[in-house]
C-alpha cells in the first residue's frame, strides 16, 4: 500500500522541523537535485509548464542556499559558494528561457558534487558531535 501524498507530505515537514542545519543542506540539496530532474524530464516531455514550475522551484531553492550563506564566518569557502550558487542560477534561468536541456545537466552536475561534500562535512561534523556526547564510545572494540 503506498503512502497518500498527504502523508507524505507530513513526513517530509516533520523531516524538515526536526533536521539539523546540515541536514537541511542537504534536504535543500536533494530538492533542488530533484527539481532540476524533473525539469529535464518535462522538456524531453513538451511539458513546459511543469518544465518551468520545476526549474523556478530549483532556482528558488538555489537562491535559499545563497541567502543562508554566512559571508563573516565562511570567509573564501562562502565566496565560492556564492558565485557557484549565482552562476547555477543564471544557467537555469537561461536553461527555462531557451528549453535547452544541457545547462539544466550541467547544474545537476555542480549540485551533486557539491551534495556529496555536505554529504560527508554533515557526517564527519554530527559524528564528532555523537562521539563527544558519549565519552568512553570505542569504535575499535
Amino acid at each position: 500500500m503506498a503512502a497518500s501524498p498527504k502523508a507524505y507530505g507530513q513526513y517530509r515537514q516533520v523531516q524538515v522541523n526536526t533536521a539539523s542545519p546540515g541536514k537541511l543542506v542537504l534536504l535543500l540539496y536533494q530538492g533542488a537535485i530533484r527539481a532540476m530532474k524533473q525539469g529535464i524530464d518535462m522538456t524531453q516531455k513538451k511539458d513546459f509548464e511543469g518544465k518551468g514550475n520545476a526549474l523556478i522551484k530549483a532556482q528558488d531553492i538555489v537562491m535559499e542556499l545563497n541567502m543562508a550563506l554566512d559571508m563573516d564566518i565562511g570567509g573564501e569557502i562562502s565566496n565560492s559558494l556564492r558565485q557557484l550558487y549565482v552562476y547555477v542560477y543564471k544557467r537555469l534561468v537561461d536553461a527555462n528561457l531557451n528549453l535547452e536541456i544541457g545547462p539544466i545537466e550541467e547544474c545537476v552536475g555542480i549540485m551533486e558534487r557539491l551534495l556529496d561534500a555536505w554529504e560527508v562535512a554533515v557526517r564527519e561534523t554530527e559524528g564528532m558531535a555523537n562521539t563527544a556526547a558519549q565519552p568512553g564510545l570505542s569504535v575499535t572494540g
